[in-house]
Parts: C-alpha cells; sequence; structure tokens
C-alpha cells in the first residue's frame, strides 16, 4: 500500500474515537495488527495492538505508543497506522495485561 498520498492525523485525532480497530501495517507493508485498546490521548498515547490470531482468537495484544506509529486515513477515510517495525518484532513484544 502506498502511504505517500494518505493524509496523517493531527495529536487531537490520537484518541480511541479515532484509532480503534484501525490495522497496522509493517515494515514490508504486511499486516501486522489490529488496534484494540487505546490509553490516553494525543502524543502520549498508548495503543495496544492484537497480533496474529484468526479473526480475533488467539492473538496477543501487545503495547505500542504512538509515536512508534505513524496514523493516517486514506482516500476513503479510512484511518490506519504504519511503523518501521516487523510482525516478527512486535510479536515479540511482551503479552500486554489489561
Amino acid at each position: 500500500m502506498d502511504h505517500s498520498s494518505h493524509a496523517l492525523l493531527v495529536d487531537s485525532e490520537l484518541n480511541e474515537e479515532y484509532l480503534l480497530d484501525s490495522v497496522v501495517y509493517g515494515a514490508d507493508d504486511q499486516k501486522i495488527g489490529t488496534v484494540s485498546h487505546v490509553h490516553g490521548m494525543g502524543a502520549a498515547t498508548q495503543v495496544i495492538v492484537d497480533v496474529g490470531g484468526f479473526l480475533g482468537i488467539g492473538a496477543k495484544p501487545v503495547a505500542l505508543t504512538t509515536s512508534q506509529l505513524t496514523f493516517m486515513r486514506d482516500e476513503d477515510g479510512d484511518v490506519h497506522a504504519a511503523t518501521t517495525w516487523t510482525k516478527e518484532q512486535v510479536k515479540a513484544l511482551p503479552e500486554h495485561h489489561h
């Protein structure tokens, strides 16, 4: 997916309303996971991403910060994120416990 034409979200949009259920793409443009929970808002937001699994079953929740992700909106208005991390690197993070 070419993210170069996608509009970046501003800090005021970095909250649960915009980020929940957005897809996260890795360095190789592979789908890493989906945002399942959001802690906080703005630049210091912690985002919980469900990695792996199938249809939400067996997925591992890991915590990332918005500084590790670039959230943007595509031509259809759908919010998603990109990161320089690979799926393997994100899966290796410790499991987040609510």
